[in-house]
């Protein structure tokens, strides 16, 4: 608690809260990212919360039969279908089996409140779709907007809206983790060989120059080819070649910095090296640190967006930016796909961007706030 209400972290956040542009970009991206984060509760084609004779069920949660709700069939209940749903309205009135569309309406208006039952609800999502729900009632893919999908469905009938809000979330956690991962990578890396130099220096860069010098997009296309590519193994191999990218800033920094005064005399006086790395100089390659996070985070969702697009990143069955860039691109005589394409993945970059410059103005130590 004392890291965050320390005199430096208000500085900074002050100095962070002076560029209106970072902060403002903070709040949408927040919410934004929230939403997504529990795209769940927002875009699904189970509902929330239903009561059924007394009792409540989450299917968005949990695996419910037919059977439990007064149906026939053993396997998961089909929930957007008239018939379960008339089953949950009814309490299990055999009724709706024979013709569900009017006993919906029949309970709706009462005729059945002299019957032995407790009528049910259900509680759908803001969106009545998941990423890779099909809607059969479509008759065209891919279908323009209209009101029961707001940015229209794309070649396989699933909503867009949907998928737009799943790969949201994919492409800023996939982001989070390469760029935490790779950049805690890069920074030890380039600690070592600006502080201790000589040979630990010279040995360790011709090996970062012989690695970063190797093709990512060849080698994914090989892997892809041996292994069946999912979040976790693409993940891991953008990692192995995305840490060097702070590799070279964070030596440069080192190196400057670790014959200054205060640095000998603290080597003098007996201070372990890992103490003087972290407490005297890595401060000070912060800020330079800080300036690259935004390529950093908006090359890792470019990556992604690329990868996908291309073919080589996730497989179809995961919700993708890319993938739907690729849809736009097969598909022209459906332009929408291609404006939510673009809109999305521009805004998302932007206000990364944006957030990002905030934060390396709060971390500049010659910058004061008004």
């Amino acid at each position: 608690m004392a890291l965050f209400t320390s005199p430096l972290a208000k500085r900074r956040w002050s100095n962070f809260k002076a560029n209106r542009r970072a902060y403002w970009s903070l709040m949408i991206f927040g919410i934004l990212f929230v939403v997504c984060l529990f795209a769940e509760l927002v875009a699904n084609d189970k509902p929330l919360l239903v009561s059924y004779k007394g009792s409540l069920y989450t299917p968005a949660f949990s695996f419910y039969t037919e059977v439990e709700f007064g149906g026939e069939f053993e396997t998961e209940a089909e929930y957007p279908s008239p018939e379960v749903q008339c089953l949950i309205r009814s309490g299990g009135l055999e009724a709706c089996l024979d013709d569900p569309e009017s006993t919906s309406a029949d309970i709706a208006d009462g005729t059945f409140e002299g019957a032995d039952i407790q009528a049910g609800w259900i509680i759908w999502a803001p969106v009545p779709y998941s990423f890779n729900t099909i809607n059969y009632d479509v008759q065209t893919a891919p279908s323009p907007p209209d009101a029961k999908h707001i940015l229209g469905t794309d070649d396989q009938t699933r909503d867009v809206l949907a998928r737009i809000i799943y790969g949201f979330r994919i492409s800023i956690i996939f982001a989070m983790i390469v760029v935490g991962i790779s950049s805690t990578l890069g920074i030890m890396a380039g600690a070592a060989q600006g502080y201790f130099g000589g040979m630990v220096d010279l040995l360790f860069q011709r090996f970062v120059e012989i690695w970063s010098s190797m093709p990512l997009l060849y080698v994914i296309i090989i892997l892809s080819a041996i292994f069946s590519m999912n979040f976790i193994i693409l993940t891991f191999i953008v990692i192995l070649f995305a840490w060097t990218g702070l590799v070279g800033l964070v030596r440069a920094e080192f190196l400057r910095a670790r014959n200054f005064e205060y640095v000998r005399a603290a080597r003098a006086m007996g201070v372990p090296d890992r103490v003087i790395m972290w407490r005297h100089l890595l401060p000070n390659a912060m800020v330079a640190t800080l300036t690259f996070l935004p390529f950093a985070v908006t090359g890792a969702i470019g990556t992604l967006t690329s990868l996908d697009f291309l073919g080589f990143g996730l497989p179809p069955s995961y919700p993708s930016l890319g993938e739907l860039a690729l849809q736009a691109k097969n598909n022209l005589q459906a332009p929408w796909l291609a404006f939510a394409a673009f809109l999305t993945i521009s805004t998302m970059l932007s206000l990364l961007v944006f957030v990002f410059e905030g934060v390396r103005d709060a971390f500049d130590p010659r910058k004061t706030f008004r």
